[in-house]
């Protein structure tokens, strides 16, 4: 079997970097699944990408709230996605800042993309009931859904 160098963890990680942003925990996650046995070594060379700039976790935050908004998915979903890439609070805090998204008018888009105008239609608890349950799906909050009606 080959030895595994510092080099070759570092090209691994720069690889799945190239392809797009990755947390600090799932670089760890992939690198240590790629290479069992070099578990001090990967965290290492994580450390070291991290201090060259290379991986950062609010960068990630940012391009993700990005990604996420423009496909109407709302502030609950998108942060719970990221606490589940091991983003940290204050990072994606300073994402949602920097994004300035207007939550109630994504909510109000998604929802004449999805249903249409709800002012042209007869709006019974049943057509609400779907609004509501489509729009928590999307990580909207109950705030952006009362807005609506």
């Amino acid at each position: 079997m080959k030895e595994v160098s510092s080099k070759d963890i570092r090209r691994a990680a720069m690889d799945l970097l190239a392809r797009r942003e990755h947390s600090r925990r799932e670089l760890l996650q992939k690198l240590s699944r790629r290479f069992p046995n070099e578990a001090e070594r990967v965290g290492v060379e994580v450390c070291q990408l991290t201090a060259e700039g290379l991986q950062n976790d609010s960068r990630l935050a940012e391009a993700f709230t990005r990604a996420r908004t423009s496909r109407g998915q709302g502030p609950s979903k998108i942060r719970m996605e990221l606490k589940g890439k091991g983003v940290t609070d204050a990072d994606i805090l300073l994402a949602f800042e920097e994004a300035e998204v207007d939550w109630f008018a994504l909510a109000s888009e998604v929802v004449l993309k999805k249903f249409g105008d709800l002012a042209d239609q007869e709006v019974d608890i049943r057509l609400k009931a779907r609004v509501s349950r489509f729009l928590q799906q999307r990580g909207f909050s109950y705030d952006h859904i009362a807005s609506l009606y």
